[in-house]
């Protein structure tokens, strides 16, 4: 891929700005149980099973909340990701390579804006993103719902065809190919000469390594 191709530059916010090693997001996910055995009147293993069951089936598990339990999306959102982030540690080196990237950066994620821009502050990415497009300013449609890429382009009008995505999921990845979006699936298990699927470009254990090849 080659810098001269890009105008936009698209990225995941969980496991793919940071490590998908980081505790944090292990933390997010107990307290999304937590929330759901509370709205919802059962157990934690059944709170689990419909987390987990709501995430396959819609995207996010927020989507099945709003449907099944008419949860308030953004008392969600201020819930599960209330949580300590002094253990996600500053990247100036990756700061440094985002700022080089010429045009808009973007983040594009299911969780909540306001923790978006307390992780990006804390990595020290603050001020690098043209904006931290949400799952509320997507109307709640998570990815990879087409909905949601389609309400990114629109607010930005981005041509997909001059955009890349950078995904830690090859499923929110499908959607972007079929868009025309170039895109880079972020896998710390993935090996040089591994067979990618259709619709992922590019693959790379390490973001910050993939950007320097740029």
């Amino acid at each position: 891929m080659r810098l001269r191709d890009v105008d936009a530059w698209v990225f995941d916010l969980d496991n793919t700005l940071y490590p998908t090693g980081s505790t944090i997001y292990d933390v997010i996910g107990a307290r999304m149980t937590d929330y759901i055995a509370r709205v919802a009147g059962v157990d934690a293993e059944t709170a689990l099973d419909l987390r987990e069951t709501y995430f396959q089936r819609y995207g996010a598990t927020l989507s099945g909340l709003i449907l099944h339990h008419g949860v308030d999306g953004r008392d969600f959102l201020d819930y599960v990701h209330d949580v300590d982030l002094s253990i996600v540690d500053p990247d100036p080196e990756l700061a440094a390579l985002i700022a080089r990237l010429e045009g808009p950066r973007l983040i594009f994620t299911n969780g909540a804006r306001s923790y978006a821009e307390r992780i990006t502050a804390r990595m020290g990415l603050d001020g690098l993103f043209h904006d931290l497009f949400d799952i509320e300013a997507a109307g709640f449609v998570p990815k990879p719902q087409r909905g949601a890429f389609e309400a990114l382009i629109a607010r930005h009008r981005i041509d997909p065809a001059r955009a890349v995505m950078f995904e830690d999921s090859a499923r929110n990845l499908e959607t972007a190919h079929a868009l025309g979006f170039k895109t880079v699936l972020i896998d710390p298990e993935w090996t040089p000469g591994e067979t990618l699927e259709e619709h992922i470009h590019h693959a790379t254990d390490c973001i910050k390594a993939f950007l320097r090849s740029l």
